[in-house]
């Protein structure tokens, strides 16, 4: 079932690439990329040529504001397919990457320490770069929504984190894992989800960017406070590394979205693809330092963590209910608090807990929570035919 739905989540974002706009935050284009919603700006472009065309001068043979060959474009549309199916199955690539590292883990076992730093500075740069002036706007527009959303992202999953572990009786390494992955900020992949679910998208962008920067205090004040009963945590150490992987690489990229467009413009199509692979390659590196141990008691684990997000994604969506949230952002709610941002949780767990057991809730989280999100996006877009709310 959720090999299907990953399945026809790919074709229903190459289908429906010409409406995506109507469901999108003010005045902008956007398209689905890993899990991260890419600005596209093609309809600053078309007005700006339009314009031209009026005026009696001929329209800019340009991408963004650099200058190219009316041919150029058409290999940032073919980069841009690929993405779009690539990300598309995204849960199917990681779960494939970290069975591999559980057959062969020799093959992965180079894929950890700087280059897991590496990887994760640069999905957050991509995150970055979709951000502008009109998130805020939108913030601004649905306060209650967004602050509604954001905290429950951080009470309900370090809560149920931690109930999990305890109900169930992890050992502490596991333990102090699932707490991390619970604490971490929302997903990049609720994007895309939401969209597919016929959810809020405009919402689900501004809380992602908001709970991520949110996350340099919340992660390891949280973390500390729930995983300190089963390892020794120093929060201080967490807060410097959630600055260098999450807050430093979020702002860079949102700079260059607004004072290097051109560049944002051409590097967009590239992004999906390095995003998935990248992410594959850190929780397969995470699955691969522990494989041994995880072959003979991995079991309780997959069920922690399976729990984990399950508790999440219901939650999520009868706590909005209760607030007496329309549908549409009940359903974006659900995927927020039920997605983490699993892919931070692995880094930190192997720069900050001396066993590599710690990262193992982290990397399963990755694939566990894009297998659900596809699964209830699939649910809910074949229960509801109407257009999401923009």
């Amino acid at each position: 079932m959720a090999a299907s739905a990953c399945f026809s989540a790919g074709a229903v974002i190459l289908r429906d690439r010409a409406r995506i706009s109507s469901i999108s935050a003010p005045r902008s284009l956007y398209s689905s990329k890993n899990g991260l919603i890419f600005q596209s700006h093609k309809s600053r472009s078309f007005t700006e040529n339009r314009s031209r065309s009026a005026r009696g001068v001929p329209a800019a043979r340009s991408f963004g504001d650099l200058p190219v060959e009316e041919g150029d474009g058409v290999w940032i549309q073919r980069l841009e397919a690929i993405g779009g199916v690539l990300s598309s199955l995204f849960p199917v690539w990681v779960g494939i990457a970290c069975v591999a590292a559980l057959v062969r883990p020799s093959a992965f076992l180079w894929i950890k320490g700087q280059l897991q730093m590496v990887g994760i500075t640069i999905t957050m740069l991509g995150m970055g770069m979709t951000l502008s002036i009109d998130d805020l706007k939108g913030a601004l527009s649905m306060p209650r929504e967004v602050a509604a959303g954001v905290f429950l992202q951080y009470t309900i999953m370090p809560l149920t984190g931690a109930t999990v572990a305890r109900v169930l009786g992890l050992p502490s390494h596991y333990a102090a894992g699932l707490v991390l992955v619970s604490c971490c900020p929302g997903g990049t992949a609720s994007n895309v989800v939401t969209y597919l679910a016929r959810g809020n998208v405009a919402l689900s962008v501004i809380m992602t960017a908001i709970s991520t920067f949110l996350a340099v205090v919340m992660t390891p004040l949280l973390t500390a406070k729930l995983a300190g009963q089963y390892v020794a945590v120093d929060a201080n150490a967490l807060v410097l590394s959630t600055l260098q992987v999450v807050l430093l690489p979020v702002l860079t990229g949102a700079g260059m979205a607004h004072y290097l467009p051109g560049l944002v413009r051409i590097l967009s199509p590239l992004a999906p693809t390095v995003a998935v692979v990248t992410i594959a390659a850190v929780c397969a590196g995470a699955i691969a330092q522990s494989a041994a141990a995880i072959t003979t008691t991995g079991a309780q684990i997959f069920v922690a963590v399976a729990m984990l997000h399950a508790s999440g994604f219901l939650l999520g969506y009868l706590a909005a209910k209760v607030i007496r949230f329309s549908e549409s952002t009940a359903r974006t709610i659900s995927i927020e608090v039920g997605m983490q941002n699993s892919v931070l949780g692995v880094v930190l767990a192997n720069q900050h807990f001396t066993s590599p057991l710690t990262a193992v809730p982290c990397a399963i989280s990755s694939v566990c929570h894009s297998v659900f999100g596809s699964a209830l996006a699939g649910f809910w877009q074949a229960s509801s035919q109407g257009p999401s709310e923009s």
